[in-house]
């Protein structure tokens, strides 16, 4: 099959809105999770967040524009922006091509209640604006960012919870393997605000840590007690790896395995044989062994079936071997629809640069995360192919292998 590489990337998150700004905060174990005094006022449960700045897109974008994009949208603009600059791919070159779009997004809920509150209140469905039907659909991300960028490939949204962006980057290499594209931007996106999220407090899914806002996120730790929202969006820009050769493109790595498997099981609480399926599945169309991974950049969440349930997976595939797994959500909070393609990122910066950051809080280990090298603290190390997880509600499971092209 066609070979399918990374050639560009870009990101906006709580850990910098830079490719250097994330590198730097992954190395030195920067936290992006803060307390939101509006979420308490708001009569939530828990009041913490990761914090994303909010793009202003004011004489970037023309109004007309900006009218259509709900948050999200806005920091999906930005990672793409950013990834077809750093795969130095231009709008000349995006008229001549079919380049496609598979982003991962879940939710879109301001717009949602902005029009139901100005239909309750006002009585007149005029005057919720002609922007809020595209700010309020599903697939707002794509649709926005195939008609700024002119995007003339698929247009496609993945709504896979929490999979997201993983399984879009897998469904993206798919095409390219199978000679239906041959770039394809992929990302995924996630918005910050309360209203995205109050049903996840009111289930109790958050930790309640919130005189430690930077210690809250304790993902395989004993005393974990919950999840933090979080968000932004990241892009990566994959294409064969023939178009990056005859384009003269900078090839960080190699996407090598794409495994997927569903639990058939709970709606919220998952299970061990789906996502050790999802492992062995992206193991054998890697065509590596278990040994062969460097790294493990681990779904945990830091809640407490979820955390255990990933490392009984990891440990039944992986065995006794000694393979570092951490979760940069100790760092950053859940991203969401956003994580399965951010942690991609930063596990490819992690990788380009030596080193693996720890996974933050890591204190006390319960009876399944003991079997795992999980490391509290950054490691200096060379690694040339990385595993990433990705898991969502439903049961849906995704898993990546990618690989370093020096």
């Amino acid at each position: 099959m066609t070979r399918v590489v990374i050639t560009g990337m870009g990101i906006w998150s709580c850990l910098g809105n830079t490719l250097d700004e994330v590198r730097d905060s992954l190395y030195t174990g920067k936290s992006g999770i803060i307390f939101d005094q509006q979420r308490k006022d708001m009569g939530f449960r828990s009041a913490l967040t990761g914090c994303v700045e909010l793009p202003n897109l004011k004489g970037e974008l023309p109004r007309s524009q900006r009218a259509y994009m709900p948050e999200q949208a806005l920091y999906a603009y930005c990672a793409t922006r950013d990834a077809l600059a750093d795969a130095k791919v231009d709008a000349d070159y995006l008229a001549a091509h079919e380049v496609g779009i598979l982003y991962g997004n879940d939710s879109s809920a301001v717009p949602v209640v902005k029009a139901v509150d100005t239909m309750r209140e006002k009585k007149d469905t005029t005057l919720c604006g002609s922007g809020a039907i595209f700010q309020s659909m599903n697939s707002t991300v794509t649709m926005n960012l195939d008609c700024i960028f002119k995007l003339k490939g698929i247009n496609l949204t993945v709504s896979g919870a929490c999979a997201s962006g993983s399984h879009a980057i897998g469904l993206g290499a798919l095409l390219i393997q199978n000679g239906l594209q041959e770039m394809v931007v992929c990302g995924g996106a996630q918005e910050v605000n309360p209203f995205a999220v109050g049903s996840f407090d009111g289930i109790s899914a958050f930790s309640v840590r919130e005189d430690e806002p930077q210690k809250a996120s304790r993902p395989f730790d004993r005393d974990r007690d919950g999840l933090i929202p979080s968000g932004g969006a990241a892009t990566v820009i994959i294409e064969s790896y023939e178009s990056a050769v005859r384009r003269g493109a900078h090839i960080y790595g190699e996407v090598l395995g794409y495994g997927f498997s569903g639990n058939g099981d709970h709606i919220s609480t998952p299970n061990v044989e789906g996502p050790a399926r999802s492992l062995e599945m992206a193991l054998r169309r890697s065509g590596l062994s278990a040994d062969e991974i460097g790294y493990i950049n681990a779904h945990a969440t830091s809640t407490h079936v979820g955390d255990a349930n990933e490392a009984k997976a990891i440990y039944s595939v992986f065995g006794d071997r000694k393979i570092e797994v951490t979760s940069t959500k100790s760092q950053t909070g859940h991203e969401m629809w956003m994580a399965g393609a951010s942690e991609v990122i930063y596990s490819m910066l992690m990788m380009k640069n030596g080193f693996i950051a720890g996974n933050l809080n890591f204190e006390n280990p319960d009876e399944d995360s003991a079997k795992l090298l999980i490391p509290p603290t950054r490691v200096e190390k060379n690694f040339d192919v990385f595993l990433s997880n990705s898991f969502g509600f439903g049961g849906t499971n995704s898993t990546l292998i990618i690989k370093n092209i020096k």
